[in-house]
């Protein structure tokens, strides 16, 4: 799975655009900058937006040639970004460090995405906020992106079970009209929430 978002992520263009998820820049934009977590953050967008506009942010991903494309668009927006190497099984920080941890489209299989969900509730701190937009089950039917296993597809039920400690703000279904790069584009069906930890 490495080697294949290795691959994905050395082409030339940005695979899904140089500009941040639509869903959480809306969500950044309400919120008071702090420290954020974006886990499975592929070639930076989300990071350096949100750097941008004045957040602490780290990043991880397990993806060299993607952290390499962060680097340079980080560069080219003249912002400093910290980005490190690291698998989701493995990455951890301090518990309760967090202001905000954004999870989008951190696609992963069952057992390794309840540990990360786990993980996350533990590094925000209280009044830390979690933001999360993931392709649903029903993207399965549109040809707009997203992985082709059910099981690593995200319903409201599932992230209501796996976020049972926060109080839960937005919890939704729906579809949407993504413009995020070459393989995100067009109609297609996600889940969104926006949690608080109390």
């Amino acid at each position: 799975m490495q080697e294949f978002w290795n691959d994905r992520y050395r082409q030339e263009e940005m695979v899904y655009g140089s500009e941040p998820n639509t869903f959480l820049r809306e969500q950044l934009d309400m919120l008071k900058p702090g420290r954020l977590l974006l886990p499975a953050e592929g070639e930076g967008r989300n990071e350096v937006y949100a750097a941008q506009k004045g957040w602490d942010v780290l990043a991880f991903d397990f993806s060299e040639a993607g952290r390499d494309k962060a680097m340079r668009l980080a560069e080219q927006r003249g912002v400093t970004i910290n980005y490190l190497l690291a698998e989701a099984e493995k990455f951890d920080t301090e518990p309760g460090c967090m202001d905000a941890v954004a999870l989008i489209y951190a696609h992963l299989p069952p057992a390794v995405r309840r540990q990360l969900h786990q993980k996350a509730v533990r590094w925000l701190k209280p009044g830390g906020v979690l933001l999360l937009e993931a392709f649903h089950p029903k993207q399965l039917a549109y040809t707009s992106g997203g992985p082709q296993d059910v099981a690593m597809l995200y319903t409201a039920d599932m992230l209501r079970e796996d976020f049972k400690q926060l109080r839960i703000d937005l919890l939704e279904e729906r579809e949407v009209i993504l413009k995020e790069g070459a393989h995100h584009s067009g109609a297609g069906f996600v889940t969104r929430l926006v949690a608080k930890k109390q």
